[in-house]
């Protein structure tokens, strides 16, 4: 079934076109990821599919009834309780827990944090049941488990699924064609995000020799009119004036120049002492009786590459906080070498002039930029006429990038990164890993980037029950490790929940007051039964449409009264531990 097809639509923005003559088709089943820069227009692609924005050009079509569901970037949610603002009854409620918004659920929606909106927003999305998904940099904010989890529930959709992200592992695991926007055209490939690089590839490869024929053959045409009489007609003139241009045309500048040598933005970077940072018995939070982090002690060293990790609301933003000396640790000893120039690129941003120009925000007040100041832009897909735009008229995304080049621009030899592939396209995470690369100082991330983990740091910090755990090996190791850890826990128990809670729970009501984490524990278990349930009703049904003899059919009707009686017993079980979860939390 066709759910929207777009045929020949054009996009702009003041100063220049966003994307011209896009047609693409979406059914029900496909798995479209877009891609593109930040600024090509990605975003604004997203909100003609869905219906929000009208295309200057073109023609949209859409299949009758079909549903539409979206979280964007900028959503805007019901007024009341998260509750309220998602619905979906017990199965919205799943959802905001997995999310990591289960103590929320009463919560009013003017009283969330940024993350905490957009994650209100995607739950919201998900549990429409629409025929049609699209969502925006649905990752950000959101931890490893529930990024795993999300990967699983876009796997078992059934609908048609568009898709903008940064995080090339969802990327892999959920699209099977990449639409990739640039330089005003689109070009569709069919795979992941391994096709579209390779055929990114053979384009860049196919443009080059393209060019190089041209300019050839434009050279002979030039050099056999020159070859001729003197005297030449008007016509011929007019021959040797177009050979002339088309010699001496350039062609359409690439996104980003040819590869920079880094080494030279890197010779710059002030040298950094053996004593850099150092964490003596830290504690850190926000509240003394209660601190998200204690007894840490960490020491940096002058090419130190560490990640920080942990579930939402572990402590990594406050931890880097204190690394920083923006916030005072509330117990134990932060020490600084006297070499230390740090930069610090958090969530928010440095706040940037909107009526300054591009090159400006980096170079200062020097009169132009300088070599320095342009070749860092140009590494990070600020190309020479971008440099000169007003930072007002720059896409949400193409501020953030500009923000993390300012940042570099200041020459730091120890770099802070707090969530910095937030908001980030794909092009920039790689010119920045490709920047880190050999970069002399020292790093620090905290991420739930797996892909820009793996690349960039060498050791982790777990966060983890209020204690810093350092695991060497890197993000790959631990996530390993972490998952054989869990697969020994649901062999030990079959029920999977680890036995204990398992037990407690068939105790006779009232006979013991179980803790909050037990309740959240086993209502995390029938969530992921009741899914597996849902895939396996999905299954069936779709077996049962398809047709067959009478005994397949009773068969297939059979196997389905018992999914279904089975579904119903774990939604009245969820139900009541929902009931005992709010009865515990509030007692």
């Amino acid at each position: 079934m066709i759910l929207v097809d777009l045929d020949g639509v054009s996009m702009s923005r003041p100063g220049r076109p966003l994307f011209r003559d896009v047609s693409v088709t979406i059914s029900s089943g496909d798995r479209l990821a877009v891609v593109g820069i930040n600024g090509t227009g990605k975003s604004t692609l997203l909100g003609v599919m869905a219906g929000s924005v009208e295309p200057e050009s073109g023609t949209v079509r859409r299949g009758r009834g079909v549903t539409v569901a979206v979280a964007d970037q900028d959503p805007v949610l019901a007024p009341g309780t998260v509750r309220h603002a998602v619905g979906g009854g017990w199965r919205g409620e799943a959802v905001l827990d997995r999310l990591g918004l289960g103590r929320e659920l009463d919560t009013d929606v003017d009283h969330l944090s940024g993350g905490q909106y957009k994650r209100v927003a995607l739950a919201r999305a998900l549990v429409a049941d629409a025929d049609l998904l699209i969502l925006d940099e649905p990752t950000n904010h959101l931890d490893v488990d529930a990024i795993e989890w999300l990967e699983a529930e876009l796997a078992a959709f059934g609908g048609g699924l568009v898709l903008v992200t940064h995080d090339r592992h969802v990327l892999d695991a959920t699209c099977t064609r990449v639409l990739e926007l640039d330089r005003g055209r689109a070009h569709l490939h069919e795979g992941g995000y391994a096709a579209y690089l390779e055929g990114r590839a053979r384009r860049a490869e196919h443009e080059a020799a393209a060019e190089a024929t041209r300019r050839n053959l434009a050279r002979r045409e030039l050099a056999w009119l020159r070859r001729g009489a003197p005297a030449r007609t008007r016509k011929s003139r007019a021959r040797v004036e177009a050979a002339t241009a088309l010699v001496e045309a350039r062609p359409e500048a690439p996104a980003r120049g040819e590869e920079l040598d880094l080494a030279r933005l890197h010779a710059g970077t002030p040298r950094l002492g053996d004593q850099v940072i150092e964490l003596h018995a830290v504690a850190v939070g926000h509240d003394p009786s209660r601190p998200l982090v204690r007894d840490c002690d960490l020491a940096l060293s002058r090419r130190e590459r560490l990640g920080i990790v942990g579930e939402n609301g572990s402590g990594k933003t406050t931890l880097l906080e204190v690394m920083a000396r923006r916030r005072p640790p509330l117990a134990g000893e932060v020490v600084w070498g006297p070499t230390v120039r740090l930069g610090v690129h958090d969530q928010q941003g440095r706040e940037l002039d909107p009526r300054s120009r591009v090159w400006q925000v980096i170079a200062g007040d020097a009169a132009e930029p300088s070599w320095w100041d342009k070749a860092l832009l140009e590494s990070f897909w600020f190309d020479a006429d971008a440099q000169w735009a007003p930072v007002e008229l720059l896409s949400g995304g193409e501020r953030r990038r500009l923000q993390l080049v300012a940042t570099l621009a200041a020459r730091p030899n120890v770099l802070l990164l707090d969530e910095p592939t937030n908001d980030l396209d794909l092009d920039t995470l790689r010119a920045l890993e490709d920047f880190l690369d050999d970069w002399p100082g020292a790093l620090v991330v905290a991420s739930h980037d797996r892909a820009f983990l793996e690349r960039t740091v060498d050791d982790v910090v777990v966060l983890d029950g209020g204690r810093a755990g350092r695991w060497p090996g890197g993000h790959a190791a631990w996530l390993a490790e972490r998952r054989r850890a869990r697969r020994r826990r649901h062999l030990g128990d079959p029920a999977g929940g680890g036995g204990g809670p398992t037990r407690r729970s068939r105790r006779p009501a009232g006979t013991r007051r179980r803790s909050v984490s037990t309740i959240r524990h086993e209502l995390g278990r029938v969530d992921a039964e009741l899914g597996e349930l849902a895939r396996r009703e999905a299954e069936l049904t779709g077996a049962l449409q398809a047709g067959g003899d009478h005994a397949r059919l009773a068969e297939l009707g059979r196997l389905l009264a018992e999914v279904a009686e089975a579904r119903a017993r774990l939604e009245e079980r969820w139900l009541e531990l929902s009931v005992e979860l709010d009865e515990r939390a509030g007692a």
